[in-house]
């Protein structure tokens, strides 16, 4: 089967769907933003051939890449796994009539008003949202559902870009720095979900959920992207099958993908629990981002990557989840800007948790420091695994206690 890939050097696990495609005996040509030159020696053993463009987010610059791939050979899919990239790869995939995700379904997956309201219409319990094109549209939706409301960028991910308004005062202000009124500017604005935050996200066949995984956050995004303080986690549970709390989640996850029309791909879902139940935030049609993949594998004793070149390339799964592990990454944030002077505690926390440890990644003194809404993984950061649920929140919560990173101006 010939694959072609878009952009196989960044972020740096894109080399893992690569690898996992030729493991599973794919023919793949890539399509990427550097120069051929530029690709490393696994790279160019695992290609069979590459294309270079500008953007990968050019619509006609892949149109016309691949048309050039196809004049040389059949292609049987074309894959993108960056959120970025999703929608103007399904919008040339559907030009050039390859199998895969549809234009609907991506676009929906990609637009949090369209989204929603599709979703909305379907029985799924949603966030009061709108887009809006103008600061009247913006006055309006906060006149009919009152604070707390966020406003974020339609195709966000995540917390990323979004920003919460408690008051007039504040909603005056976001609406002067968003620049709404410019031509052809468009905002998400949500009413804000006090609750749990949690993720659940699937590999599907077909559109059949094949594999799922389901985490929670420790505290919720938002306030862990704006808060130095904190040392945020996330928390794959390996309690998913059998237990009651998560059928709903399921549930409700299975029928998402039905109503967006998702066919053969990587899902990322997220929920909230709130004092009124269960509601949907948001879907991407690809793999979570902070590299969840590898805390799943850990988990479950598989090989993601390898399972979703399968799907892709053979249209069957070849592996089963173990839940023997629940695993987790927690963000160990600089006490302030600018480069790292050392760190605290480390050594306890391997003395006591070694065992425990997947990896960590702790910047050498000097490394410039990266800000705290740059995310899970910006600064220093340690996954540990656990055969307990709840003990392994403990640990994390204890690393969170005890290592402290140090920077100086």
């Amino acid at each position: 089967m010939h694959i072609v890939f878009v952009e196989p050097r960044f972020p740096t696990n894109q080399r893992y769907f690569v690898r996992a495609l030729a493991q599973v005996g794919a023919t793949i040509t890539a399509i990427g933003e550097g120069s051929k030159s530029s690709l490393d020696a696994e790279m160019r053993h695992l290609l069979h051939h590459y294309e270079e463009v500008g953007n990968v987010c050019d619509e006609a610059a892949m149109l016309k890449a691949v048309s050039f791939i196809q004049s040389r050979a059949h292609v049987d899919r074309l894959e993108a796994t960056v959120e970025a990239h999703i929608l103007p790869v399904a919008k040339v995939r559907e030009k050039v009539e390859i199998p895969g995700m549809s234009y609907r379904a991506a676009f929906l997956c990609r637009d949090k008003p369209a989204m929603k309201e599709v979703l909305r219409e379907g029985g799924i319990p949603c966030a009061a949202s709108t887009g809006a094109d103008s600061a009247a549209e913006i006055r309006e939706f906060v006149e009919k559902e009152g604070y707390p409301i966020i406003i974020k960028p339609r195709d966000g991910a995540g917390a990323s870009g979004a920003t919460r308004i408690n008051t007039d005062e504040e909603l005056e202000e976001a609406i002067k720095s968003s620049h709404i009124d410019r031509p052809g500017y468009s905002v998400a604005v949500e009413e804000f979900i006090e609750g749990h935050e949690g993720f659940y996200d699937t590999l599907t066949l077909n559109g059949k959920i094949v594999h799922d995984f389901a985490s929670h956050y420790y505290p919720n995004v938002l306030h862990s992207m704006r808060t130095r303080w904190i040392s945020p986690q996330f928390i794959s549970t390996n309690r998913l099958d059998g237990a009651e709390g998560y059928q709903e989640i399921k549930e409700m996850g299975r029928k998402v993908i039905e109503l967006l029309g998702i066919e053969t791909s990587a899902t990322h879902m997220e929920w909230f629990i709130t004092p009124k139940g269960l509601k949907f935030s948001e879907i991407g049609c690809r793999p979570p981002g902070v590299r969840a993949w590898d805390l799943y594998n850990v988990g479950n004793d598989m090989d993601l990557y390898r399972e979703w070149a399968m799907l892709i390339c053979h249209g069957k799964a070849s592996q089963t989840a173990s839940r023997r592990f629940a695993s987790g990454i927690i963000a160990l944030r600089p006490d302030r800007d600018g480069t790292i002077a050392g760190y605290e505690g480390v050594e306890t926390v391997y003395r006591h948790f070694g065992h425990h440890i997947i990896d960590a990644h702790l910047p050498r003194v000097g490394t410039p420091t990266q800000g705290v809404e740059a995310g899970y993984m910006a600064n220093a950061w340690m996954r540990l695994k656990h055969e307990n649920y709840d003990e392994l929140r403990r640990i994390l919560n204890k690393v969170g206690e005890t290592v402290q990173v140090r920077a100086r101006p």
